[in-house]
Formats: structure tokens, sequence, C-alpha cells
């Protein structure tokens, strides 16, 4: 990440234990900390919602809604934003965590390592024309029986946890 001291320019830098960035030469001190993100499994009548990702990492497969939680937010005011920007649609205040798992995200050279919680929420009714999907974000959605959720097909491995994890209890 760097090749440089971003402090004074040294090319003595050391990454130590894949999360800290230290410059012998003037002390400077960077903690690659873990990012926190949010999914929401929206359940539905039809299936759980699915959006098709647009963006790299991992252009083509399938997600849930949800994103980075940004700074100064909580994770469920961070996943209520994503929900209205990528869908167009708030899940309101009755999502419920469900369970959270480790995952990294591969971003223009640079691998975040990221702390995923998903949450769920039940919307029995919800139909693609409530919603006012972002195409700059997602390229699709789909609603899709648990039984149909083909591994392969989703984004990131802690989604494919997630819905392991719903899967097996008869959630989804």
């Amino acid at each position: 990440m760097f090749k440089y001291c971003p402090q004074c320019a040294s090319r003595n830098i050391k990454f130590e234990r894949n999360r800290v960035f230290r410059c012998p030469d003037c002390g400077f001190v960077y903690y690659h900390n873990t990012a926190a993100a949010g999914g929401l499994l929206i359940a539905t009548d039809r299936g759980v919602l699915l959006i098709e990702r647009v963006k790299e990492p991992a252009k083509g497969k399938f997600a849930v809604p949800g994103g980075f939680v940004d700074p100064g937010e909580g994770a469920v005011e961070g996943l209520r934003r994503e929900c209205r920007e990528e869908i167009g649609w708030d899940p309101g205040p009755d999502i419920k965590l469900y369970a959270s798992f480790p995952n990294s995200y591969p971003y223009k050279g640079i691998v975040y390592n990221t702390c995923d919680l998903f949450f769920t929420v039940s919307a029995p009714d919800l139909r693609a024309s409530r919603l006012s999907v972002d195409p700059r974000e997602i390229g699709g959605i789909r609603f899709v029986r648990a039984q149909d959720i083909a591994p392969d097909d989703l984004a990131f491995d802690s989604t494919r946890r997630a819905i392991t994890a719903f899967q097996s209890l008869g959630r989804l």
C-alpha cells in the first residue's frame, strides 16, 4: 500500500502483522484496521432479494443490498443508507442483526479486511415495482428462493456464509 512513508518519504516503511505500517525513521504509524460493512437479507414471499454488482470486485456476481459503514455512522444507519442508495427502499427500524463474518474486499490493488454484519428483515409484499435501482450501483435485482441460490453466483465469501447459515436453519 505504501512504498514510501507518507510523513517523511523514507523507503524504510514496514508493514507488520498484516495491519500496521511503521516507519523507523520518523515514527509514523498507520493502522490498516478492519472496515465495517452491512448486508441485508430481505425475505419476501417471492424469495430473497439479490442485487447484481456492476462494479469490481465481483462484477456480475450477486450480493445482498448493503455496503460500507461511513465514518460517523452506526451499522444500522449505514445499512439503511446503502439500501436507499442502491434500491431506493428503506427497510425501516425492524431489521434484526443475524450474523457477522470476516471478509476481504480487494479494490484497486488494496485488500481491505472487513467485518460484514448481516441483518434480516421480512417484507413479504415487496415487489420490484416499489424499488428504484441505481444503475451506477447495481445491474438489476432478482428474487430467488433459498434452494435456488447457487453459492458460486454470490460475490463474497461472507455473503455465501450468511445465506448458507440461513438455508440450514430454514430461515429463507
